[in-house]
């Protein structure tokens, strides 16, 4: 694309650089302008051609970093939460008053270089140029008292900008964390969020990750998600987000200590023109573990939804039980959904099932609840929460149960 310009020159001026990260920063932002933004020549992005979106959408990219100055974050009342907030990807402020603050350290982003060399262009590009983003820690023998939400603001200095963050959640040993990651996007402009994301499970943590948004939203948000989980720990991912008009989150999650479980599940509803793809890979790697895959997704006018899942289990993984189900519900003929669901098995004693399924709303379910005196409208909403239901069960806490009905009623009611 002739016209297209992306302006790579931050590494020079990033303060207090190493000779090591600058060199590591080199290397991959060499490896990104060889590859360029990612197309659907490459296995992993055949149903979402970055590319072409990015030179549609954009003539030309600004990489520096955004000031993180805002007016003001309305802290959502619906239930008592301790809070991170962060402002077009700069660690802001935070607050964690119902808790022991000595078992808790927070602090920006995380500068390390000890990352894996990626064929994912759009990491190395993070690699090459994050500055913002923040680190978590959860000490041992801890467990919150109250949910921890992650105010992910955008603001319209973000325009035409490509905003890249690094971010890192460690639970250590006998501790546990809940996280909802609330989007909040004010920015009338179109921009792209591009996240790395570490999380570490020790021995006997348990994490439970949930992400919404408040409103539909012009940025184009990919995340590559990557976790490892030590025995006996639990990592749940509940995936509420969509409203984006391209969301890619790309998870990859290593079970390497016995008996531990990764359960992601989503119920997303996408409208008009949203694109929107899940794509997992679920490395079972020693024996006795447990991965549990659940993506529903409600697809109306001209959206796209996606899933690709892989589950590969090491030969030395006896015991596996792994189950893998997508589902999609298409209530317009422009809709598409693509699912490619994978095994790789190289051990012999294990349990492992997947499936996908697509179909429009059942003619006859709404008939039967239209001569209970519903309209068409209202029959097809009802069936929409029913079919997405089964996710949301997931959500123990009440509050925060109903505080996401409520986010995917609006969604749902605002459909036509």
């Amino acid at each position: 694309m002739q016209n297209f310009e992306i302006n790579f020159n931050q590494i020079d001026k990033i303060k207090k650089i190493t000779t090591e990260e600058k060199n590591f920063r080199i290397k991959n932002l060499e490896l990104f302008k060889a590859a360029g933004f990612p197309n659907k020549r490459l296995e992993d992005w055949k149903f979402s051609d970055f590319q072409n979106i990015v030179y549609k959408n954009f003539k030309e990219l600004d990489t520096k970093k955004v000031s993180s100055d805002i007016n003001k974050i309305d802290l959502l009342k619906d239930f008592e939460h301790n809070y991170i907030i962060l402002v077009n990807g700069n660690l802001h402020s935070s607050n964690f008053d119902y808790e022991e603050k000595s078992k808790i350290k927070i602090y920006p982003y995380d500068k390390s270089t000890d990352y894996k060399i990626s064929n994912n262009p759009l990491v190395c590009l993070n690699h090459a140029l994050a500055e913002n983003g923040y680190s978590l820690e959860v000490e041992e023998n801890y467990k919150f008292n109250k949910t921890l939400v992650i105010y992910n603001s955008f603001t319209n200095e973000t325009k035409d900008k490509i905003l890249n963050n690094k971010n890192k959640i460690k639970v250590k040993k006998n501790s546990e964390l809940h996280i909802i990651e609330y989007t909040i996007n004010e920015s009338k402009y179109k921009f792209i969020n591009n996240v790395y994301e570490d999380l570490v499970l020790e021995k006997n943590s348990k994490l439970k990750n949930l992400y919404i948004q408040s409103k539909r939203s012009e940025g184009f948000f990919h995340k590559y998600l990557k976790s490892k989980l030590s025995e006996n720990s639990d990592y749940v991912n509940l995936i509420f987000s969509s409203g984006l008009r391209f969301n890619k989150l790309d998870i990859e999650c290593d079970l390497i200590g016995k008996n531990c479980s990764c359960n992601i599940l989503s119920a997303l509803f996408l409208n008009k023109n949203e694109h929107q793809e899940i794509k997992t890979r679920i490395n079972h790697l020693v024996p006795d573990c447990k991965s549990y895959q659940r993506v529903k997704k409600v697809l109306d006018s001209e959206s796209k939804g996606i899933f690709q899942g892989k589950v590969y289990v090491k030969d030395e993984a006896q015991k596996t039980n792994a189950y893998q189900l997508s589902k999609a519900l298409l209530l317009h003929e422009d809709a598409e959904f693509n699912s490619k669901p994978e095994l790789e098995i190289y051990a012999d004693d294990v349990k492992c099932s997947h499936g996908s399924t697509s179909g429009s709303i059942d003619e006859d379910s709404l008939h039967y609840l239209m001569t209970r005196g519903l309209n068409r409208k209202e029959s097809t909403n009802l069936l929409i929460k029913g079919f997405l239901n089964d996710v949301v069960e997931f959500i123990k806490n009440p509050k925060i149960k109903e505080f996401v009905e409520n986010k995917l009623e609006e969604q749902i009611n605002g459909h036509k």
